[in-house]
């Protein structure tokens, strides 16, 4: 068994076809791509694609063996960039990435811990989706990022920094602007404005509170995030629900209101990959609860203070 099975294969379950995957993904032919599958599973010893007349589809064997084929081509990503990163110590670095909105509260004070435990370290910041910062967790591209606890992330662990509470924005002139709090059955009237395509975490939150509360938020607008979102509720007079963070980012032509009741939270945590030896991390996530205890002091996270 070669890495290219396992890329093909992937490519192939992602595609859900032979021809899509061999024309779209991997620039060989129909015939070789099914010459190489079968061979995969000849090696393996069982079926792992079903073919049928609309494409193929994963056997329970081959579920399986996606999550693991997955794995391995991300742990031979790791081990390259590993490599590579060895290979040329010019000042040791170290690579963080966050949530657009985070960079306000929670840079500051990790970057200042950075400076005290290694003020040589040269320090690369991105910023991605929830799910892309844990890929690049995972591929070793970063070292420690702000992001949700994302499922089926292998090999990677997350600390727990808070539990955000969801808020409502809505445009400044809007009629219920003028209320101090939101209730459930007043954002089922509106216009929904989708804050979460790119987070299913944050999607499955609001998915829970809307079915606790006996409403149906059905998007009529989708943002690429956050930001985006909150300027489609600008532009369509809609609403939209967003972790607390996002009161950083909030336009003067809108803005953010509690929920009524006990609010729903969303889980915001410190990510790293397991396999990470970096003593300068260590170091770090053992003052997770010293970064904790210095953000909350800001309102911006005391809920209470901020929005009652």
């Amino acid at each position: 068994m070669e890495l290219r099975h396992l890329r093909y294969f992937v490519a192939v379950a992602e595609e859900g076809g032979l021809l899509t995957a061999a024309q779209r993904r991997l620039n060989t032919s129909q015939p070789s791509l099914s010459r190489q599958i079968r061979d995969l599973e000849s090696e393996v010893g069982v079926q792992l694609l079903e073919r049928q007349a609309r494409g193929v589809v994963l056997t329970d064997a081959g579920r399986v063996f996606l999550d693991h084929a997955r794995l391995a081509l991300l742990q031979v990503e790791a081990a390259i960039e590993g490599a590579r990163r060895t290979a040329e110590p010019k000042r040791p670095t170290l690579a963080m990435g966050f949530l657009v909105g985070l960079e306000v509260t929670w840079l500051p004070h990790l970057l200042r811990m950075i400076r005290e435990e290694a003020p040589e370290t040269e320090v690369t910041l991105c910023s991605l989706s929830s799910p892309e910062l844990a890929l690049a967790l995972m591929r070793g591209r970063l070292d420690l990022a702000f992001l949700r606890p994302e499922k089926q992330s292998l090999g990677l662990s997350f600390k727990l920094l808070a539990k955000e509470p969801l808020l409502a924005v809505l445009p400044a002139s809007h009629r219920l602007a003028s209320r101090k709090k939101i209730r459930p059955e007043d954002l089922a009237r509106e216009i929904y404005v989708s804050s979460a395509r790119t987070s299913p975490v944050l999607q499955a939150v609001i998915q829970d509170y809307a079915s606790s509360a006996g409403i149906v938020l059905k998007a009529k607008y989708e943002g690429e995030n956050i930001s985006s979102a909150m300027s489609l509720v600008a532009s369509t007079g809609g609403v939209t629900l967003v972790p607390l963070y996002a009161q950083n980012m909030l336009a003067p032509n809108v803005v953010a209101r509690a929920l009524e009741g006990v609010p729903p939270t969303v889980d915001l945590t410190l990510g790293y990959s397991e396999a990470n030896s970096s003593p300068l991390l260590r170091r770090l996530l053992s003052r997770a609860d010293e970064l904790v205890e210095n953000v909350q002091n800001q309102s911006i996270i005391r809920y209470a203070e901020a929005l009652s």
